[in-house]
């Protein structure tokens, strides 16, 4: 009995965890882009955590975990009925060491997460009604249906595919909807010059930036850390070294890069890399060693220099490096698994490669149904009038931080 009431104290810390995580996005997305639409980022984030919980309880959930179904779609019913024992208790059995109602909570949050992604790629200039709309059924539908297919022992659970802590369930789940997302929304107004040229739009608190990429890595230890799903101390403790690891490698190796390319020591670069580290050590932070983290994280950091500057010569706008961090270093760690660690050869890398492409195929096309239709009747982009004023203003009639001045006599 101890050992389950540990397991689940440590399961509902890694949750609370993964809850600090949206405190971290969101101070690394508003201090990435311009104070002017600090509280309609702000309003997106809260947006997506708080109904990103009850729709998983209504719908979410047991999409992703049916039970016995067809490896492709399933559905438990509505709401959270929770497991009982013939004395009407709540089965612990069930989750092998933690309540029905913790997991619930740790998932909610990982799903939350993955529409979160979403929020910093089209940051700017999205309409935020039809963001809500594409939030409500992404989180609801997509993200539970696809996470289905390997957590919920769907047929790439059959297949041998391993995501460990979600670089593809999660990460690029998110990424692939971004992509579709900036691609039908366009470049924010002064991004690209009239021949092209990619142009700096700054963002305009870099300190908070840094301050949510160092809680967005503590938070790191309850995402690897809790899909353990027990406090097994040989386990626990080595996910979190190849975590850490692979987050250090990735920084270092990211600003080193950029610094030798651009001749400039870029701190926004070593911060992505950062978190490309993390994403790319998720799929396979408990089957690596320290050596083999540092590796995948080490090269996930080039993986993040590269990415962004392809993302701008595809005249692609995304003001967070989303794509490059979470969809790019997503499908690389995914494939690492592979590559390094303990399964690593053909067999398995050819279980990665069907996933990632079928990960790709679910996201791509769902995602686009919804941006293109919302775009083709409610509009998904505001006006070049609100876009340069701000959203904060237009959309919400208030500022981020007061103007000291309207108050002096």
């Amino acid at each position: 009995m101890n050992n389950l009431v540990e397991n689940n104290i440590w399961m509902m810390i890694c949750t609370a965890l993964v809850f600090f995580m949206h405190l971290g996005f969101s101070l690394l997305e508003i201090g990435l882009t311009r104070q002017k639409n600090t509280i309609n980022i702000l309003f997106k984030n809260i947006f997506i955590i708080t109904v990103g919980l009850l729709l998983y309880c209504l719908v979410g959930f047991n999409l992703m975990y049916p039970g016995n179904f067809n490896g492709f779609i399933g559905f438990a019913g509505f709401g959270l009925d929770a497991p009982l024992s013939a004395d009407n208790t709540l089965d612990l059995a069930y989750n092998t060491g933690y309540t029905y109602w913790t997991d619930f909570l740790f998932q909610g949050m990982f799903a939350a997460t993955a529409a979160t992604i979403v929020s910093g790629a089209v940051a700017e200039r999205i309409k935020l009604g039809p963001f809500m709309i594409f939030v409500v059924i992404y989180i609801s539908v997509i993200y539970p249906i696809a996470g289905s297919w390997k957590w919920g022992g769907g047929f790439l659970d059959d297949l041998g595919f391993y995501d460990f802590a979600g670089s593809t369930l999660v990460h690029s789940v998110g990424g692939w909807a971004a992509l579709v997302g900036i691609s039908l929304l366009g470049a924010r107004t002064g991004k690209f010059d009239k021949d092209g040229n990619t142009l700096v739009i700054l963002g305009h608190n870099i300190p908070l930036a840094t301050a949510g990429v160092l809680i967005l890595w503590l938070g790191w230890f309850g995402f690897n850390g809790g899909s353990v799903l027990s406090a097994d101390p040989e386990l626990t403790s080595l996910t979190l070294v190849t975590t850490c690891l692979a987050a250090s490698a990735g920084g270092v190796a990211s600003f080193i890069f950029s610094t030798i390319l651009y001749k400039n020591y870029d701190l926004t670069m070593f911060l992505n890399g950062i978190l490309g580290g993390l994403v790319s050590i998720t799929a396979g932070a408990d089957l690596m060693s320290p050596s083999e983290a540092i590796m995948i994280g080490g090269i996930a950091g080039v993986i993040i220099v590269l990415g962004v500057a392809f993302i701008d010569r595809l005249k692609l706008d995304d003001p967070v490096g989303a794509i490059a961090v979470h969809l790019i270093c997503g499908v690389w760690g995914t494939l690492a698994v592979g590559i390094f660690g303990n399964l690593a050869g053909w067999s398995q890398f050819s279980s990665q490669l069907i996933g990632v492409a079928s990960y790709a195929a679910i996201c791509i096309s769902s995602s686009f149904i919804i941006f293109f239709t919302l775009k083709k009747t409610m509009g998904i982009r505001v006006s070049e009038k609100e876009e340069l004023e701000g959203l904060d203003l237009h959309e919400h009639g208030m500022n981020a931080y007061s103007d000291f001045r309207l108050n002096e006599h």
